[in-house]
C-alpha cells in the first residue's frame, strides 16, 4: 500500500482553452454538465474527502493493480517486547475477566482488571515511550484488540477506545508541545481516563451538524470558549476524567480572527458545569458508555487541540484520526470475536455426536463450519496486512472504511454459524456459554464509527472516488473556481488526461486481464480475475459518474453494489499479499482458493447488479457487453472446499492452530472454552477406535456402536479403547452442559 501520486496533467499539451473553436464546442460544455451535475460539498464534507492518505488501492480502483509494488511491501511482525506483553499482561487480563459476571452480576470490569490496565499501560499502547506509553505498533494493538476480545467485548472495547479515536491520537497529531507534555504521560499511566464526545442526539452519521456550540468571549480578562453540549453514546464517559469535545465554534466578536466551525478541546470532568449523565447499557455489553452535558463550561482557548491556531479545524483533524484508528480497533474486534466462534463451533461440533455421530460430519453443519473457516481467514489476512500498511504510516481513509464495514459485517456471518452449530448449547445463556453475549453484542460493532449503510456507498464508493481516481478530483477543482478563464484552463487540461485514462480502461478491459506483471505460481489465474475485475469495476465506475453525475450520491443502491466490488478486490489482495508473505505455503492454498474464490464471485455479483439497475440502459448495455460479455465466470466455493475448509476446524493440525491464532485459550478446570478443549482432545484420542465401532456394526459383528462392553468381548476394542471412549463420553457430555437457573432468576450466577 505505497502512497499513490497523482500524475501530473503535462500543461503543455492541454488545449489552448480561452476562445478556441476545441473550447468552444467541447471543454465549455463539458464544464457546464460538470458544474450542473456536480454534488455541493460543505467545507466539512471536502475535508472529509481530502482525509487521510491514499495508497496502493488507487491502482486497484483505477484497473491497473501493480503487484510487484503490492507484495514488495515488507510483511508485519511483532517485536520480543509486543509479543512479550500479549504473553504477559494480556495473558492476565483475559484471566481475570468471567465474561458472564462482567454482564451479568457485576455490570463494570472488576477492580482488579482497571487497575492492571491503568498499572501496565493498556490505554497508552500508542503513546511514544518519551510520555510513558508502550509505543506499540499498530500491528501491536491490533493483536492486543484480537486477544482480549476472544474474552469478552466489554474488556476489549474498555481497551482500545483510549488508543484508536481516544484524545490521545489527537494529541500526538495535532497537540501543543504544552498539551503533549502535560495529558500523555497522565493519559498513559492511566492516571487520567479519555472520552470522546462527537456523537449527540440529533448528529449521528452526520456528525458535520454537530448542534453543541462554543462561543468565543473574555472572562475575568481571560479569552477562552463558552461551551454548551448534549451529547450520548460516549464510551468511558460515565468514568472519563477528562472529555474530548467536539462543537461548533463562533466568534462573533472576531477574537480569534475567522476561525469559525467544528473545533476540538480537551475539558477536564471536574470543570465547572459539566455534567456526567447516567449509563448506557449496549446490548448487555457494559463497557462504560453514557451521555454528557455541559452548560456554560468556560475553557481557556488553549484547551483547543492544537491551541488556537486548530480553532475551526476539527473535521480535518477528526477524519484524519479516525481514518488510522477505524483501521485497528474494529476489524481486530471482528478477527477476534470470529476466531473464538471458530474454536468453539469446531470443537463442538466435533464432540457433540448425533445418530452416532459426530454433528461435523452432516454436510448442512459442514456447511458453516466451512465458511466460517474462509471468512476468519479472510478477515486476519485483511486486518494484517492493513495494520501493518498503518504502521508504515499509511492512513487511508477508503480503505479503513472497507475494513469497518465489511468485518465487521462479516463478523455477523459468523457469529451466526456459529450458533447454528452449538444450536440449543448457543442459545441457554450462562456461565457455560462462550457465544451467546457475543451473539447480542454484533450489532454494536455494525453501527458505532459509522453506521455500515451509509459507510458503504458514502465512504468506500464516495470517498473512494474521489481519492482514488486520478483525475476525478482536479476537474472538481476546476469546475469550482471562480475565476472562469483559469478554471477552463485548469478543467481542459483533466479533461484531456481523463479520457485518456478511460482509452487506457478500456484497454485493459479488452485485455480480459493479461496484461500486467504476475507473479508465477499456484495463484496466478486469481491474479489474473483480480486483474479483469479491477479494470471492469473501473471502466463500471466511469460509466456511473458519468451517467449519473450527482445524483449518485443519493443512489446508495448502486454506489452501495460498486463499495462492494471495491471491497472485495481489496479482500482478495490482502488474501493473496498473506499468501505470498508466508512463503506459499501449499497447506494453505484450500484457504486462499476459497477467500479469492468468494471475493472475485461477489464482486462479479455485485458487477453485475450494477448494470442491472444502472438507468441509462444503452451504458447499461454496452457495459454488459464489455465486462460480463459470457455472464458471470466467477462461482462461489464449490462444496468440495468448504467441506475441505470444514476439516481444518474439526481435525488438530498446524492450520487449525493458525486459523484460531492469537486468542485467549483458558486452561482453568471450570472454565467453559478449556472443558471443550479437553472433550475435543479426548474426542481425537478415541477416532480410530469410533471407527472400529463403526465398521463392525456395519458388517454386522456389532449390534450398536455404543455397546462398548460387547465391542471389547468380541476383542473389537481394547480394554484401553474402552476407559479412552468412557473417559471422551463424560467429556463431551460436560462440554455440552448447559446452565439453569432458579425460577426466580434473581442476581444468582
Amino acid at each position: 500500500m505505497a502512497a499513490i501520486h497523482r500524475p501530473r496533467v503535462n500543461s503543455r499539451v492541454a488545449p489552448k482553452p480561452h476562445g478556441s473553436l476545441l473550447s468552444r464546442i467541447f471543454v465549455r460544455p463539458w464544464l457546464a454538465t460538470v458544474r450542473r451535475g456536480m454534488p455541493s460539498l460543505s467545507a466539512t464534507e471536502r475535508e472529509a474527502l481530502q482525509a487521510g492518505s491514499v495508497g496502493w488501492e488507487a491502482l486497484l480502483f483505477q484497473g491497473r493493480p501493480d503487484w510487484r509494488a503490492w507484495l514488495a511491501e515488507p510483511a508485519g511482525t511483532l517485536t520480543a517486547e509486543e509479543q512479550a506483553f500479549l504473553e504477559g499482561p494480556v495473558e492476565t487480563l483475559c484471566g481475570l475477566v468471567d465474561d458472564w459476571a462482567v454482564t451479568r452480576n457485576l455490570h463494570d470490569l472488576p477492580p482488579p482488571v482497571w487497575r492492571l490496565m491503568k498499572e501496565q499501560g493498556f490505554f497508552g499502547l500508542a503513546i511514544p515511550k518519551a510520555y510513558g506509553g508502550r509505543e506499540f505498533s499498530p500491528l501491536a494493538q491490533s493483536a492486543v484488540v484480537v486477544k482480549i476480545a476472544s474474552r469478552s467485548l466489554s474488556a476489549a472495547v474498555t481497551a482500545m477506545v483510549p488508543n484508536s479515536i481516544g484524545p490521545a491520537k489527537l494529541l500526538l497529531r495535532y497537540g501543543t508541545d504544552a498539551q503533549q507534555r502535560h495529558w500523555l504521560p497522565r493519559l498513559a499511566s492511566g492516571r487520567e481516563i479519555p472520552c470522546f464526545a462527537l456523537t449527540g442526539p440529533t448528529a449521528g452519521s452526520d456528525a458535520s451538524a454537530i448542534p453543541d456550540t462554543g462561543i468565543v468571549c473574555r472572562r475575568d480578562g481571560r479569552l477562552g470558549i463558552l461551551l454548551n453540549w448534549d451529547k450520548r453514546y460516549i464510551t468511558l464517559g460515565p468514568v472519563a476524567t477528562v472529555l474530548g469535545l467536539a462543537f461548533q465554534l463562533r466568534d462573533p466578536d472576531r477574537l480569534l480572527g475567522d476561525a469559525e466551525g467544528i473545533t476540538l478541546a480537551l475539558v477536564p470532568a471536574d470543570t465547572p458545569g459539566v455534567e456526567i449523565g447516567r449509563r448506557h447499557l449496549p446490548l448487555d455489553q457494559v463497557f462504560q458508555n453514557g451521555p454528557t452535558r455541559g452548560r456554560n463550561v468556560f475553557i481557556p482557548v488553549e484547551q483547543i487541540i492544537g491551541g488556537p491556531d486548530y480553532a475551526g479545524r476539527g473535521w480535518l483533524m477528526l477524519m484524519e484520526t479516525l481514518a488510522g484508528g477505524r483501521a485497528i480497533s474494529l476489524p481486530a474486534l471482528a478477527v477476534g470475536a470470529g476466531k473464538l466462534c471458530a474454536l468453539t463451533a469446531g470443537s463442538y461440533a466435533a464432540v457433540r455426536h448425533q445418530f452416532h455421530h459426530p454433528i461435523a460430519r452432516f454436510e448442512g453443519v459442514a456447511e458453516r463450519l466451512g465458511r466460517i473457516a474462509g471468512n476468519v481467514w479472510l478477515a486476519e489476512a485483511a486486518r494484517h496486512v492493513t495494520a501493518t500498511a498503518n504502521g508504515r504510516g499509511e492512513h487511508s481513509a477508503v480503505v479503513s472504511a472497507m475494513l469497518k464495514q465489511n468485518l465487521t459485517e462479516r463478523m455477523r456471518v459468523v457469529v451466526n454459524d456459529a450458533m447454528d452449530v452449538l444450536a440449543g448449547k448457543g442459545i441457554m445463556l450462562g456461565p457455560r456459554n462462550l457465544l451467546g453475549r457475543l451473539y447480542e453484542a454484533v450489532p454494536i460493532a455494525i453501527t458505532v464509527e459509522g453506521a455500515n449503510i451509509l459507510t458503504r456507498g458514502l465512504i468506500v464508493f464516495g470517498q473512494g472516488s474521489v481519492r482514488c481516481h486520478p483525475h476525478l478530483l482536479a476537474e472538481m477543482d476546476a469546475a469550482a473556481t471562480t475565476r472562469e478563464e483559469a478554471g477552463e484552463t485548469a478543467f481542459a487540461a483533466a479533461l484531456g488526461a481523463h479520457l485518456r485514462y478511460v482509452l487506457g480502461t478500456l484497454g485493459r478491459v479488452l485485455g480480459a486481464g493479461r496484461f500486467g506483471w504476475m507473479p508465477p505460481g499456484p495463484a496466478r489465474a486469481h491474479y489474473r480475475s483480480i486483474n479483469r475485475l479491477s479494470a471492469g469495476f473501473a471502466l463500471a465506475s466511469e460509466v456511473a459518474l458519468l451517467t449519473l453525475k450527482g445524483t449518485l450520491k443519493r443512489r446508495e443502491m448502486l454506489s452501495g453494489r460498486l463499495a462492494d466490488a471495491f471491497t472485495h478486490l481489496f479482500l482478495a489482495a490482502c488474501v493473496l499479499k498473506r499468501f505470498e508473505d508466508a512463503g506459499r505455503p501449499e497447506a494453505e492454498r484450500p484457504l486462499v482458493d476459497w477467500c479469492c474464490r468468494h471475493c472475485l464471485a461477489q464482486t462479479e455479483a455485485a458487477l453485475d447488479g450494477v448494470i442491472a439497475n444502472l438507468p441509462h440502459r444503452g451504458a447499461a448495455m454496452l457495459l454488459r457487453l464489455l465486462i460480463l460479455p459470457f455472464g458471470r465466470r466467477c462461482a462461489e466455493p464449490a462444496d468440495r472446499l468448504t467441506l475441505q475448509l470444514a476439516g481444518l476446524l474439526t481435525n488438530p493440525g498446524p492450520l487449525r492452530e493458525r486459523l484460531t491464532c492469537g486468542i485467549y485459550r483458558p486452561n482453568g478446570a471450570g472454565d467453559a472454552l478449556a472443558v471443550l478443549e479437553r472433550a475435543f482432545a479426548a474426542s481425537m484420542a478415541v477416532q480410530d477406535a469410533e471407527q472400529r465401532l463403526q465398521r463392525a456394526v456395519h458388517e454386522g459383528r456389532l449390534d450398536r456402536a455404543d455397546n462398548v462392553a460387547q465391542a471389547v468381548a468380541s476383542s473389537i476394542l481394547t480394554p484401553a479403547d474402552a476407559v479412552l471412549i468412557e473417559q471422551a463420553s463424560r467429556a463431551a457430555r460436560e462440554a455440552e452442559r448447559v446452565d439453569d437457573f432458579p425460577p426466580d432468576l434473581g442476581q444468582e450466577a
